[in-house]
């Protein structure tokens, strides 16, 4: 025990970095969710007394979280109150009329409205609407979904509030001593950014792929099919039927496969008779879905218990948020799958289906499940952060007389924090009392829009930073990197931060590496007497405007799976996107910083 304090008192700053370094061998192994290794990260520092409780806790007091869940809430307000449903119903008229258009319009629309809303939510409700301007205008989906993730981050870059990391890094830089950011301090570098991205993207246009994406089922279905299964019951009266004497199926509802005692079986399956305990895979819509399961004459999806009945109880449609842990597993083994009494009985993938079956399809962000399960497991569901848009748009009315109140809290809190008549996040927290006092959003919608898987990620990862700072690893840091620095010009430095930061958050959760770097940065512009202003916001923009793999971005993730995109699709655009955007914000802090 003498000898590991003696070793923690001497080496402090290079266990720092040892814990560090395990800590990006596991965001890069992607074992655990980066959540999770932030807050474990946090715990080790604080275990071995390389952070004490007051700097654990202080982190806390830091505005950018906070700033961040209020932000997450009017957005909220937006889609409960049906204002952005109300934009897009907008959209897809104009498609009708002037469809080429109305490309234009919705990717400069998603551009302005992610500069002052969280553009993940954007993305998500423009999605459906990618789908009916390729239907209409006969441009390949993949020619449109990639640049609307795309146009959304560029978009982000604007203003501070346009992405969590924006205000992250601006919360760190005000703790640390800088003058606080206004709303569009930074709104010349990221418009810089923007212009260039959107010019390289037309230009670019080449690069994105045409073929469409792989779709199952017999005539591909279409954006609202669900992929289901049909238990056959011991007491059945199909049982000992050939499957085509069945009328189940035509125009909505397929069937893709049998699956018997653990074996799937494909082709043609008319004149297989049917067991008790047999699963007919099938495709079908929600209409069809309902249908089937009000029929009473199957057992639709999956249950950890068998004796849970998807029969019973009420449907609701949830997606599956791209920070969800379970990305990538089985769905039988998502978490509430087993701690709720709930039946799965659908799973939505935008114009393909998950497979081979329900139970082993593997699940993305984005994916739409239907759930069957009682009023008490429905609420759990609602509060599972992991989870987005559970119930809001299909069994509750829209507030549509509460919308003016949303769009005027949002507008004020652009308002005062952009005339400095109060910080934007006192403005964010006063504009969360009016929608909640008005009713535009119910408590329980508003807790359930924050999304608290980034909220702690913030804060372990703030925590991780302060531990770093009281190691004294930053300092040491700092002292490798400034004889290197000290021979670069100011203007060098900037684009070194800048792609520091891009190729980090290439690989990395980019709210993590703005909180690690922040500090840093800060210390080495001290350290070298430069102004750190420019530096951090080309850290700001740098760990946002990543468009080279679809894990750079939580906007790519969703059109990732939306679009049935391959990786290497976002790395033959994303890549000299990069290049291009990033020549342009740092050319315009050169110039203008």
């Amino acid at each position: 025990m003498h000898f590991m304090s003696a070793l923690l008192g001497v080496y402090r700053a290079e266990i720092g970095l040892i814990i560090l370094a395990l800590m990006f061998v596991e965001f890069v192994r992607e074992r655990y969710s980066p959540t999770v290794v932030s807050v474990l990260g946090a715990c080790a520092y604080a275990a071995l007394g390389l952070l004490d409780e007051k700097g654990l806790f202080s982190v806390f007091s830091n505005s950018a979280p906070l700033t961040i869940g209020a932000m997450f809430v009017l957005a909220g307000a937006l889609i409960r109150t049906g204002t952005i449903n109300r934009a897009a119903d907008f959209v897809m008229k104009r498609a009708e009329r002037h469809p080429r258009l109305a490309i234009v319009e919705v990717m400069l629309g998603a551009t302005v409205a992610s500069a002052f809303l969280n553009n993940t939510p954007v993305v998500v409700v423009l999605i459906p609407i990618i789908f009916k301007l390729s239907q209409v205008t006969g441009v390949p989906l993949k020619k449109l979904m990639m640049p609307l993730s795309i146009v959304a981050v560029l978009g982000g870059c604007i203003t501070l509030i346009g992405t969590s990391t924006n205000l992250i890094v601006a919360g760190i830089a005000a703790d640390q001593g800088m003058t606080p950011f206004g709303i569009f301090d930074i709104a010349p570098f990221g418009i810089a950014g923007t212009v260039a991205g959107l010019a390289a993207l037309v230009g670019l246009s080449f690069l994105l792929p045409s073929d469409p994406p792989a779709i199952s089922g017999q005539d591909g279905g279409n954006a609202q099919d669900y992929l289901t299964e049909l238990v056959v019951p011991h007491d059945s009266e199909y049982i000992g039927r050939e499957i085509g004497s069945l009328t189940l199926f035509g125009r909505s509802a397929a069937l893709l496969g049998l699956k018997r005692a653990g074996e799937i079986r494909r082709g043609d399956l008319s004149q297989e008779e049917l067991h008790a305990g047999d699963r007919l895979i099938v495709r079908a819509d929600g209409t069809a879905i309902m249908t089937l399961r009000e029929s009473g004459h199957f057992e639709l999806g999956i249950a950890a218990d068998s004796e849970t009945s998807g029969r019973e109880g009420t449907v609701i449609e949830a997606m599956v948020a791209p920070s969800h842990p379970s990305i990538g597993e089985r769905l039988m083994d998502i978490p509430f799958l087993h701690a709720l009494r709930v039946r799965i009985i659908g799973i939505n993938r935008a114009r393909h289906l998950p497979g081979p079956n329900l139970a082993e399809a593997r699940i993305r962000g984005a994916d739409r499940l239907l759930i069957a399960g009682s009023d008490d497991a429905m609420r759990s569901l609602r509060d599972n952060p992991n989870l987005m848009g559970v119930d809001i748009s299909r069994t509750r009315a829209f507030r549509r007389n509460k919308a003016w109140i949303a769009i005027l809290a949002m507008a004020m809190v652009i308002a005062l924090s952009a005339l400095d008549i109060v910080g934007i996040g006192l403005a964010a927290i006063i504009a969360v009392g009016a929608i909640l006092a008005t009713r535009c959003i119910d408590a329980e919608e508003a807790w359930g829009a924050i999304d608290g898987d980034v909220l702690v990620l913030i804060f372990a990862m703030l925590a991780v930073g302060v531990a770093l700072e009281q190691a004294g690893s930053v300092t040491m840091m700092v002292g490798w990197i400034t004889p290197l620095m000290q021979v670069a010009p100011p203007w060098a430095m900037i684009f070194i931060v800048y792609f520091a930061a891009l190729i980090l958050s290439e690989l990395l959760s980019n709210n993590a590496v703005a909180a690690l770097m922040t500090p840093i940065v800060i210390a080495l512009a001290h350290q070298l007497q430069v102004d750190a202003r420019p530096l951090v916001i080309a850290l700001m923009i740098g760990a946002s405007a990543c468009f080279a793999t679809p894990i750079g971005y939580q906007t790519n993730a969703l059109v990732y799976a939306a679009g049935d995109y391959r990786f290497a699709d976002f790395v033959r655009i994303g890549v000299p996107l990069n290049i291009i955007v990033g020549l342009a914000v740092c050319g315009a802090l050169v110039l203008l910083g």
